[in-house]
């Protein structure tokens, strides 16, 4: 009877056992299939979804949508003379067109508007109908008019618009990125398909299985970008989690003549990493169902499915799909038995560990330094786009409501909208007294609910707007059920809220990173460092994107969400670079000591972890495909933020803390030895920077 090999157990033998391994990576795909078959839930289309639970514009979406039985918004259709006023023939014409409804000329004479309310089931559907009311209004123009359609309506349509075919886009374009930079880091022609397709599968189990689980959990909800961000966030982690098994599979084989005994090493040894790294991402993804938005709680639900699977699949069809093709793959650079192993290499991860061991003072507080430098871009951050400021090529919806407002009161494309089931009478003299309300009507009545429509003179969007809000909000004060919404009235609530969940998510994820690092390193000092290097690779990413966003794309703030979304990718995902390292370093300790195990296992995994960040900071610059801002700015600062970590912090930053503080760098475990590492001091390490790994 054969012995099991050493370093592996029955688990890891029977994912890549010579007569289990097909059976392993053939039955989750099978199931896939059946999930796959299910589709997508078809995703929630309430308005009030999207806004924060328990704040005025909340409440006021949700007495808007009692009103009628569908769901409901208005199209403003607006005509404007090409050259000078609008004559009495033409404004006949367009009168005409219009029937009976209202029909509004501005006392420029160079424009008039008619509003059109539009019912609509789903984004698919307001988009259709606008689309309708655009040809309606060409052909309605006389000549010499221009027409165009603007109001709630228009602009949600030109928003869905942004997302209409989004998620094939951004999965084709997120896909080539990857391909392309796994051939590069493989120099192989096959090798990067079994990963790829294993990542894509997982990518599509993902989005499927987490629709389908989100429509049975109330207290979460998803919109047009959740499975975009998602699939994003699969096919970075799940790659990474291949680049590092990959890695370890390849070194195995310059060690046993069985690929099935060299896998089932190279999985044991890969499991403990890439299992704590996918629990700490889940954790840290899982904080956003502390978020006061239905939306956010979603993202941060399918992110956690996402990551769950991503792993599951990196960690059992990925090696039985690897065993089951062969040596083969790596042609034609196919590793052979008796290869020297990559921790043994001279390659230029040795020279960079070579350099930090000679100097690791000096490189501690030049890299600390470097990050202080870009933080101070930090410190000017402003957050909040106005409406107008949300896409990155204006859409014509925006542009109409802008032409507008150079004829009528700045706030009717967008007026304020004052929803109570109190007396309207009273409630519309309210608002009628408030300073910078021009007009103010009532425009909807039924069910118990009526809807104030209280046009503003300020532009939407100015803090002009936002203090009007304020005031019709202080001048309702009194009714028992009245509430304000609008569009200035969600900006207004959206950053109160979203400045609450900062408050709260970010000092959670922290501690929850730390938590999952005392546990898996049993240790103070490490945990404790690391994530200092995590927070600080995030306040230097946003301080260089920061001057990016206003010198070179001319942004004149960052959305409200994006310094949460950023900080939960950036430190979750940077602490997989952290135990990649330091997983591998104190392995390499039990046998070489505490300075030369740093060492070799920068000299093994630096390579890998570059591989892996460079691939996720170009996976995450696709969310650029979108033509949103909000998607831009993520997109831009993870992927300085991933660099930053992998090029620098990870790489360099963390051994040079390691080699410095000696044996308190594990403190108050006992810092790994043996009898061939020889003294552990910075000063013993200095004289033995020549021959420290290998």
């Amino acid at each position: 009877m054969t012995s099991p090999a050493p370093g592996t157990n029955r688990v890891t033998r029977f994912i890549a056992g010579r007569r289990t391994a097909w059976l392993v990576a053939l039955l989750p795909l099978l199931l896939v299939g059946w999930v796959i078959s299910l589709g997508e839930a078809e995703r929630p289309t309430a308005a009030a979804l999207n806004l924060p639970d328990g704040y005025g514009v909340t409440e006021a979406t949700t007495l808007q949508e009692q009103l009628t039985e569908e769901e409901s918004s208005a199209a403003i259709l607006l005509w404007t003379a090409n050259s000078g006023e609008l004559s009495e023939q033409q404004l006949a014409q367009l009168r005409e067109s219009v029937g009976r409804g209202p029909f509004v000329v501005a006392k420029d004479g160079t424009a008039a508007y008619t509003v059109v309310p539009v019912d609509a089931v789903d984004s698919d559907d307001i988009r259709e109908q606008v689309k309708d009311l655009r040809a309606q209004v060409d052909d309605d123009a006389p000549e010499g008019v221009s027409g165009d359609v603007t109001g709630p309506a228009g602009i949600r349509s030109d928003f869905s618009e942004v997302f209409a075919g989004a998620d094939v886009r951004l999965l084709l374009a997120t896909a080539s990125i990857v391909a392309i930079l796994l051939i590069i880091t493989y120099r192989s022609p096959v090798l990067w398909i079994v990963p790829l397709v294993v990542v894509a599968v997982a990518d599509r189990l993902a989005a499927i299985g987490a629709t389908q689980i989100m429509q049975h959990v109330d207290y979460v909800a998803w919109d047009q970008s959740t499975v975009g961000i998602l699939s994003v966030l699969v096919f970075g982690a799940g790659t990474d989690y291949a680049l590092l098994l990959i890695s370890r599979y390849r070194d195995e084989l310059k060690g046993h003549e069985s690929r099935h005994v060299a896998m089932a090493r190279a999985l044991r040894r890969t499991f403990e990493s890439v299992s704590f790294s996918a629990v700490t991402v889940v954790l840290g993804v899982l904080t956003l169902l502390l978020s006061a938005f239905p939306t956010t709680r979603g993202l941060g639900l399918a992110c956690a499915i996402g990551i769950v699977i991503a792993a599951s699949f990196a960690l059992v069809v990925l090696p039985a799909a690897l065993v089951v093709f062969g040596r083969w793959l790596f042609w034609p650079m196919t590793p052979k038995v008796g290869d020297a192993p990559l921790v043994e290499s001279k390659g230029f991860w040795h020279k960079v560990g070579r350099r930090v061991d000679s100097r690791p003072r000096t490189f501690v507080v030049g890299t600390l330094a470097l990050l202080a430098v870009l933080m101070v871009g930090f410190t000017q951050v402003k957050t909040g786009l106005e409406q107008s400021e949300q896409f990155l090529d204006t859409p014509p919806a925006l542009v109409a409501a802008e032409r507008l407002g150079e004829s009528f009161p700045a706030g009717t494309s967008d007026p304020a909208q004052v929803l109570t089931t109190d007396d309207p009478a009273a409630v519309l003299a309210a608002v009628e007294k408030v300073d910078g309300v021009t007009s103010a009507t009532l425009s909807n009545e039924g069910e118990g609910v009526a809807q104030v429509d209280a046009v503003m003179a300020a532009k939407p969007g100015s803090d002009e707007a936002k203090q009007t809000v304020e005031d019709i909000r202080a001048a309702v004060a009194d009714f028992d059920d009245t509430h304000v919404g609008g569009g200035d009235a969600e900006l207004l609530d959206v950053a109160d809220a979203s400045n609450q969940d900062r408050l709260l998510i970010l000092p959670t994820i922290v501690l929850l990173v730390l938590g999952a690092l005392i546990l898996l390193l049993r240790s103070l000092v490490t945990p404790v460092l690391l994530v200092i290097t995590v927070v600080a690779t995030y306040a230097a990413a946003m301080g260089l994107s920061w001057w990016v966003f206003r010198f070179v794309f001319d942004f004149p703030a960052m959305d409200q969400s994006v310094p949460l979304f950023a900080f939960l990718f950036l430190v979750a995902l940077g602490v997989d670079y952290n135990i990649f390292l330091i997983t591998r370093a104190r392995e390499e300790a039990a046998k070489h000591g505490n300075r030369r195990g740093m060492l070799r296992a920068l000299t093994a995994t630096g390579g890998v972890i570059t591989s892996a960040g460079i691939l996720l900071a170009a996976v995450f610059a696709v969310l650029g495909v979108l033509p949103l801002v909000v998607l831009a700015q993520l997109g831009i600062i993870i992927f300085f933020g991933v660099l930053l970590d992998t090029l620098l912090v990870r790489t360099v930053l963390v051994p040079a803390l390691a080699i410095s503080l000696g044996d308190k760098f594990w403190w108050p475990r006992k810092a790994p030895s043996s009898p061939e590492a020889g003294p552990a001091s910075p000063a013993a390490a200095d004289t033995r920077a020549g021959t420290v790994v290998g």
